[in-house]
């Protein structure tokens, strides 16, 4: 059915029926369009922005939600948000070598947004930020009737300690500190984990001249959001290590445009910057087993760590507030 209707139409489709109906998946792969684009390196897309639904508000950058001319309807971030380019650069590296290891991942496209699209949009600061950010900006494939991976939708899901290792050992790789109990920043979709958000990762790139000290770091990992599904990260060390060439960091940061990579010191073309990524990344891989993440919390230790912050929190109110929670 998906051949004769194309992935859009499946998706209205899907939501006429209420959601939850999984598309067959096409030559082996789960959806067409995305793996075509895996298979033949042509990049990513570009499409131009045809309205503006509404803002996320959930995260600190405002994205939104937009239709477009090649009839999808995406998650925007946008290019004049506070966090800047590089977020949308972390976005592309990790989300695409995300991909390429077999993680289920949206599809992402560049949008050309034109703020005229959005004149409807009531609120100034939302406003703000879209006028800032004509021209060029990056989208995630909307997938409808998706759910956060909350506690109350985590029974709907099983996560085998293989799959929540690589997931983990990915995070670990690419330094994501973003994907907690806290903020999982995973959806629940066909009753398969996909992964978003990752924006906050790659943090060495914000600081070029440490970035040699942070090769074989490990990054705080206790809290993650399936350290209690028995992640199995070993096994994935010895799976997903290998594929972390030079060839494949190469191929994923290409998909970054050039206007993105600002010059830093020592780093002056998109080529160079190209480069360093590819060379901390497969130096990174290469020494997996001096950051392999380990000793996650148990229930027990989160509450108790969660029940510490509250009274911090807590305490360092005026009297009048110490009753409020959250």
């Amino acid at each position: 059915m998906v051949d004769l209707l194309g992935r859009a139409d499946w998706q209205v489709v899907e939501l006429m029926l209420g959601g939850g109906w999984a598309a067959p998946p096409l030559m082996g792969a789960e959806y067409g369009r995305e793996a075509e684009r895996v298979r033949t390196g042509t990049g990513l897309t570009e499409v131009a922005a045809l309205r503006y639904l509404e803002p996320l508000r959930a995260g600190g950058s405002l994205p939104g939600v937009v239709e477009t001319d090649d009839l999808g309807t995406y998650v925007v971030k946008f290019s004049g948000a506070a966090q800047g380019p590089k977020a949308l650069v972390a976005e592309i590296i990790t989300t695409e070598l995300a991909r390429r290891l077999g993680l289920r991942v949206p599809e992402l496209v560049l949008v050309d947004f034109d703020p005229a699209v959005a004149a409807h949009e009531p609120d100034p600061e939302v406003q703000d930020l879209l006028r800032a950010s004509a021209g060029l900006n990056l989208g995630m494939d909307f997938l409808p009737g998706a759910r956060d991976f909350a506690p109350a939708v985590r029974r709907d899901v099983d996560v085998s300690p293989a799959e929540a290792g690589r997931i983990v050992w990915f995070d670990a790789l690419v330094g994501n500190v973003d994907r907690t109990v806290h903020s999982p920043n995973l959806m629940v979709w066909h009753q398969r984990l996909w992964l978003i958000d990752h924006g906050a990762a790659l943090i060495f790139h914000h600081r070029w001249s440490g970035a040699p000290d942070a090769v074989a770091r490990t990054y705080p990992m206790s809290e993650h959001a399936l350290g209690g599904y028995a992640p199995d990260v070993a096994g994935a060390d010895r799976a997903l290590a290998p594929r972390v060439t030079v060839e494949l960091l190469r191929e994923v940061t290409a998909l970054v445009p050039d206007r993105w990579l600002e010059p830093e010191p020592g780093l002056d073309s998109p080529g160079q910057q190209r480069e360093a990524y590819v060379s901390h990344l497969a130096a990174r891989a290469a020494r997996s087993a001096e950051w392999l993440p380990d000793g996650f919390a148990t229930p027990a230790e989160l509450a108790e760590r969660e029940a510490r912050r509250t009274a911090a929190t807590l305490a360092g109110r005026p009297a009048w507030l110490q009753h409020v929670r959250g």
